[in-house]
Formats: C-alpha cells, structure tokens, sequence
C-alpha cells in the first residue's frame, strides 16, 4: 500500500467511518480533509474584520470567516447524505481534536520567547494570536454543538420525508444550526469584552446580521448539495445512506 493509500486507510479510521465503498476510497478522505482544512482555516482567520455592506449609514462589518462557516454544512450535508450520520459525528470529533490542538499551540507559540531575528515582530504575532483564543474557544463550543444539532436534524427530517426532499433537510437542518452557531460564538466571543459588548448589544445587534448573512449563504448552497451527491453517485459509484427509519425497521 503507497503512501496515499495510506494515508487514506489511517484517516478513516481516526474518524471511525463506516461506509459504503473500501479502505482505498478518496471521496470520503478528501472531503474530511476538506472539512478540517475548512475549520482550521476559520479560526486562524477569523480575527480580520472586513466591510460587506452599508445600510442607510450603518456600514455591516465582520469575519472573515464567515465565508467558511457555510462550507463546513454544506460538506456535512453531502457526507450525511452518502454516509450516513455516524461518519458525520466521528468527522466532527476528529475535527474538535485538531481544533483543540491548534489552540494549545497557538496558546503556546505566544508565550514562547522570540528569537533575536524576530523580536521585533513578536508584539505583533502576540497580539493577532493573543486575539483569536478567545475566538477560537467560543468557536469550538459552537461548532461542536451546532454542528451536532445539524446532523441529528438532517436524519430526522431524512426520516420524516422518507429519504426525499433533500433541499428540505438541506436548508431545515442549516438554518437552525446556523443560528446555534452564532448565538453559541457570539456570547463566547464579544459578551462582556468591554462595556458595550452587553446581553443585549450581542443578541440584538451582533447575531440578527450575521445569522441572516448565514441563512442567505445556506439558501444560495443548496444546488451544491445536490451537485455533490450526484458526483459522489455517479463517479463514485455510491449511494445514498439509508434513512434512519429504515436502519431501525421503523415506519414514518
């Protein structure tokens, strides 16, 4: 076995997936990668606020890592729908795992006394990861739980429908996470940082805008949902996980 095959046999074994094609497959290891990549990515990124849009002279800022928050579902939602939500769960636990790990890195790195060469970019390097602890703790509670919440509803609407309508449980499941997801983050990262950061600036001005932000991103990703089911079915050679009412001998 070469080392790309390798790679692929430990990797699904780390996450524990139990699917429908063997060992040597690289749809599901690349999209877990993918996934992880996606996060990792989020958090290291996430301290840079930008502009999006202005309304009658309120000028919408934010993270930068918003753009991949919606990525994370729309992979969960194509990876539920093939495999199933036990390969889903085990993605998000590994996934936790590393986010725990660049975090105690990250905490590390800061502390670490420069060498002569960099001295004169540590206050700086300090004060961008210093900043993004935070961030990446509140990020991690809320994407274990929203992401957890997303794979549970995507089998329960998968139950209720029969296995059809995937739009639906694309979009019922999403949204709702989404909004887990941003109140979760939102409170861990802003509430009470200093005097304006109230309950009340954080639930009434922080999260409507972004969580609205969310929803449009996870409307605007549902053809890629069934895109990507149907490249998995088709050069794959795959198909979709059955519903759970199916694998528990349950009728609807």
């Amino acid at each position: 076995m070469d080392s790309t095959l390798q790679f692929e046999y430990y990797f699904r074994l780390m996450t524990g997936a139990q699917t429908n094609t063997p060992p040597t497959g690289k749809a599901y290891t690349y999209l877990a990668a993918l996934f992880v990549g996606t996060m990792v990515a989020a958090n290291l990124m996430g301290t840079k606020v930008i502009p999006f849009f202005t309304i009658r002279g309120f000028q919408f800022t934010g993270s930068v890592g918003i753009f991949l928050v919606p990525i994370s579902f729309l992979i969960t939602d194509i990876m539920a729908e093939i495999w199933g939500g036990k390969a889903v769960r085990s993605l998000i636990g590994a996934t936790v795992t590393v986010l725990l790990l660049v975090l105690g890195i990250t905490a590390l790195a800061t502390v670490l006394p420069p060498a002569g060469r960099f001295a004169d970019m540590n206050g700086a390097y300090t004060v961008i990861f210093r900043s993004s602890l935070r961030l990446t703790a509140a990020s991690i509670v809320a994407f274990t739980l929203s992401q957890s919440h997303d794979v549970w509803a995507f089998e329960l609407w998968k139950r209720i429908t029969g296995g059809k309508m995937l739009w639906l449980r694309n979009n019922a499941s999403t949204m709702v996470s989404q909004l887990i997801d941003t109140i979760v983050f939102m409170l861990i990262a802003f509430w009470r940082v200093g005097d304006h950061f109230t309950l009340g600036y954080v639930l009434g001005s922080m999260v409507p805008p972004y969580y609205l932000l969310k929803v449009l991103m996870a409307l605007l990703d549902t053809p890629f949902v069934y895109l990507g089911v149907r490249i998995l079915r088709r050069t794959e050679n795959l198909k979709a996980s059955p519903s759970p009412a199916a694998t528990s001998g349950t009728t609807r």
